[in-house]
């Protein structure tokens, strides 16, 4: 397998959790499933997908605009995460992108931006040891505007105290993508190394 390459300017870390150090899609979609059977709500998988990186209340937000449905986005958001939490056991890493974090740790700065919960995001870090290597974490319950504004990656930045043009962004997903370009950072998209 190739190796995910560091751009030369690169002064720091910056990655996405879910699906690009943790291997949690198929439990977040396995949950979502599950929680919309319960609340009769219908989503494809390609507009679950095109969501990656929003946090759940959002993305029911859209779907209630989008169908003119009324379902409460925090009594379905508490619901998925339930379900998500009873599986997180079945969390792997995802080691493609991991190895730079062992590589890197202790020489580079590195940070966790995510949309994700930050007690969901702090659980999964644990149960894959990579607290114990990566100190920042920015979660989208510390910022106001989630993936794809930048503010996530920005605060990770500035929590690093390196200029957002010399953070290399480790992200799987579109919205992240936009977020790290909109940031004005070096992006590294990881799906090709898994």
């Amino acid at each position: 397998m190739k190796s995910i390459d560091i751009y030369p300017n690169t002064e720091a870390f910056i990655f996405d959790l879910d699906g690009t150090l943790a291997d949690t899609m198929p439990l977040h979609f396995q949950a979502w499933t599950k929680t919309a059977e319960i609340m009769n709500l219908k989503f494809s998988l390609d507009f679950l997908k095109s969501c990656a990186g929003m946090p759940s209340a959002k993305i029911i937000n859209l779907l209630n605009e989008k169908n003119n449905h009324k379902i409460d986005p925090q009594e379905f958001s508490n619901l998925k995460e339930e379900f998500f939490t009873k599986d997180m056991h079945k969390i792997k890493k995802i080691s493609a992108v991991t190895d730079l974090v062992y590589k890197y740790h202790g020489k580079i700065p590195m940070a966790v931006g995510t949309g994700g919960k930050r007690t969901i995001a702090s659980e999964t870090l644990q149960i894959l040891g990579l607290d114990k290597y990566i100190p920042i974490l920015v979660s989208a319950d510390d910022v106001e505007n989630h993936k794809p504004e930048p503010e996530t990656f920005l605060k990770c930045a500035e929590l690093m105290g390196i200029s957002p043009r010399n953070c290399q962004v480790f992200e799987d997903a579109n919205l992240g993508f936009q977020a790290a370009k909109a940031a004005g950072m070096m992006l590294t998209d990881v799906t090709p190394f898994y």
